[in-house]
């Protein structure tokens, strides 16, 4: 679905994602500040949408895919605005999906533009992206034509002042090394039944029926990221978490011991190697774990990243809720460095 066309002159930058509850986010980029989803947030805004800016690179150079939509006779990024139910990442793959034809896996965070559209103000989400499958064609409704062009050709092509505000940010993550990267994303697994009631081996302890609906949920929203791995702790209530995103996508799965809570807790060195080890494959992966476990997770990813960002690591227990997901870009070029940092409810009963 299309977007209202800005009639501001300029957008101002926000990672987050500006989500109300049930579902919310917030995000870091390397180098950059970070604003609580909802918390910061101004007030007015009525409108929330969210795209990407698919990129390449042909003989060296990098190119950017625009989308030109005969309603409004703009060029733009494919975008739209939220379906119910979807969280920001969700909407931007669909929207591009819709526009342009093409599947992607999210990279990046971009910064998100604010501006007045006729309801009220709008903030649009935007993170940079690679073509999965599928070759760029415009939907012939919405959208009458796409190209792919140079950064210096689409500042010209823009017609909406505030589209510049990510073009910039791409620009200036693919001079420093930057945008090339894989995700790394870290679950806690989803509401489980309560221990209290649960009179049989802990690590048989299955999902409650909220914590079934909250393991659909993170499959959606992983999609978003396409992980060619799962890697998880056996215990049941992790196991049931990322099971319908494998059956979904048939992707390797593989469970470790060495992240249940009773080994990380008789031995954390071995937690720890688990989770260095995703860094030493250097692939899309995910990673399911526990409450307790998180903070030698979470410790790991602190010495692969800038100081600035791993501030926005969870520091407080309960570090995440049930389902949620902290989504790390970790630099191809850079190895092992993680250059972003998002964390995503994908549901909340």
């Amino acid at each position: 679905m299309s977007s209202e066309p800005d009639t501001s002159t300029a957008g101002r930058p926000l990672l987050p994602d500006e989500r109300a509850k049930p579902r919310s986010g917030r995000g870091w980029a390397d180098g950059g500040e970070a604003t609580e989803a909802g918390a910061g947030e101004p007030g007015d805004i009525k409108v929330v949408a969210a795209g990407a800016l698919c990129w390449r690179t042909r003989n060296g150079q990098l190119e950017v895919l625009m989308i030109h939509r005969p309603r409004y006779k703009d060029w733009s990024w494919p975008k739209g605005k939220l379906d119910e139910g979807e969280t920001t990442p969700e909407c931007a793959v669909r929207e591009v999906r819709e526009e342009a034809g093409v599947g992607i896996r999210l990279g990046i965070p971009l910064p998100a533009p604010v501006y007045p559209v006729a309801s009220g103000m709008k903030i649009v989400h935007y993170w940079a992206a690679r073509i999965q499958d599928g070759k760029p064609e415009p939907d012939g409704k919405e959208v009458d034509g796409v190209r792919w062009c140079s950064p210096e050709e689409a500042h010209a092509e823009l017609t909406n002042p505030s589209d510049r505000l990510p073009l910039h940010a791409l620009e200036e993550a693919h001079a420093e090394g930057r945008l090339r990267t894989w995700p790394l994303i870290i679950v806690r697994h989803a509401k489980a039944k309560p221990r209290s009631s649960w009179t049989r081996a802990e690590g048989d302890r299955p999902l409650a029926a909220t914590g079934l609906r909250q393991a659909q949920a993170v499959s959606r929203l992983l999609t978003a990221w396409l992980p060619d791995r799962v890697v998880s702790s056996p215990w049941v209530r992790c196991v049931q978490t990322v099971r319908p995103y494998v059956k979904t996508r048939s992707v390797k799965f593989k469970t470790v011991d060495a992240i249940t809570e009773r080994s990380a807790k008789r031995k954390p060195g071995k937690a720890r190697n688990a989770v260095e080890a995703q860094f030493d494959k250097g692939k899309p992966v995910v990673l399911c774990t526990h409450r307790p476990v998180l903070p030698v997770v979470f410790e790991v990813l602190a010495r692969h990243m800038p100081a600035g960002l791993s501030i926005g690591l969870p520091s407080k227990d309960p570090y995440l809720a049930p389902g949620e997901a902290i989504i790390c870009q970790v630099s191809a070029a850079d190895e092992g460095r993680i250059v972003s940092l998002e964390r995503f409810r994908a549901f909340d009963d």
